[in-house]
C-alpha cells in the first residue's frame, strides 16, 4: 500500500478517517503525505492539525486554464515541476505544503469564486500529480477525495494502488459503495476494502458487513459512533485518536 485514496458519500467520515490514519502510518515509523483533492469540502488542514491550507497546487502550473495546456505538453514551462515526467515529495515548494508533527499535506485546489467554471482541471491535476510523484520505501499517500464517484471519471485513481470506502448507516451509502468498488475494479485497483463509520452497535456491523461482503467487498473494520467526533467537526479542530484507538488499529491492522 504506496498510494491510498480514501472514498466515499459526502458527509461519511472520509476526513476524520484521513487523520486517523495518518497518524497511525505515522506512529509506525511512516512519512505520510496527506493529499486534500476535494475542491469543495474546505477544513481537512484542521482536522490534521494545520493552522493553514497550504498554497494549491493548481498555482504551480499557472492556474485552471494552464492544467490541461501543462499536462498535454503545449505549453509546458520547463521550470515547472508537475510538469515533470517524475519528481519526489522533497521536491515540493515549501509553500506548497504544510507540516505538523511529521505529517504533510498538499491541497490541488479550491473553488472559490461563483462562476469560476468545472472543476475538471484540478481532477485533471490530481491524477497527473499522482502519477508522477515517486515515494521513498517509507512514504506513504492518503488521498482524501471528493464525495461520490466524479473522480473515478476523471482518472483520479488510475495511479492509485488501494481504495478505502467509508460506509455509514444509509441506503445511500451502501449503494455508492458498490458502484465505487465496481469503478476501482475498472481501472485496475484490485486492493478495495470498506470501513464502516458511525456504528452504535456490534448488530448494525454485523447487518452492515453481511451486505457488503455478499456483494465482494471486504470489510476490514467499523469505527464507532463517538460524540468526541462530532464535537470536534463542530468547532473545527484535530480529532483525539485516542477516542478511536481500538477501532483505528484493527484497520491498521488489516491493510497491511
Amino acid at each position: 500500500m504506496k498510494k491510498i485514496a480514501v472514498c466515499g458519500k459526502g458527509g461519511s467520515g472520509k476526513s476524520t478517517l484521513v487523520a486517523l490514519l495518518a497518524r497511525t502510518l505515522h506512529d509506525r515509523g511512516t512519512r505520510v503525505l496527506v493529499v486534500d483533492s476535494d475542491e469543495s469540502n474546505p477544513g481537512l488542514y484542521r482536522v490534521l492539525g494545520f493552522d493553514r491550507r497550504p498554497q494549491p497546487l493548481l498555482d504551480l502550473v499557472g492556474g485552471k486554464k494552464q492544467v490541461f495546456p501543462t499536462f498535454s505538453g503545449e505549453s509546458a514551462s520547463p521550470e515547472s515541476l508537475l510538469a515533470r515526467d517524475a519528481f519526489s515529495v522533497a521536491d515540493l515548494p515549501g509553500g506548497y505544503v504544510v507540516e505538523n508533527d511529521g505529517i504533510r499535506m498538499v491541497s490541488v485546489g479550491k473553488i472559490l469564486q461563483s462562476l469560476e467554471g468545472c472543476a475538471c482541471p484540478m481532477g485533471v491535476l490530481s491524477r497527473e500529480f499522482l502519477k508522477r510523484i515517486s515515494l521513498q520505501p517509507d512514504e506513504r499517500i492518503i488521498v482524501d477525495t471528493e464525495a461520490g464517484i466524479e473522480h473515478f471519471g476523471r482518472g483520479v485513481e488510475a495511479s492509485i494502488d488501494s481504495v478505502l470506502i467509508v460506509v455509514e448507516p444509509s441506503f445511500d451509502s451502501l449503494e455508492l459503495a458498490h458502484t465505487i468498488n465496481a469503478l476501482a475494479g475498472e481501472v485496475g485497483v484490485e486492493r478495495v476494502w470498506a470501513v464502516l463509520n458511525k456504528i452504535g452497535s456490534a448488530e448494525l456491523a454485523s447487518s452492515l458487513t453481511e451486505r457488503l461482503e455478499t456483494s465482494g467487498i471486504s470489510v476490514i473494520g467499523a469505527v464507532g459512533y463517538e460524540p468526541e467526533i462530532f464535537q470536534a467537526s463542530l468547532e473545527g479542530r484535530p480529532v483525539r485518536r485516542e477516542a478511536l484507538e481500538t477501532d483505528v488499529e484493527g484497520i491498521f491492522a488489516r491493510l497491511q
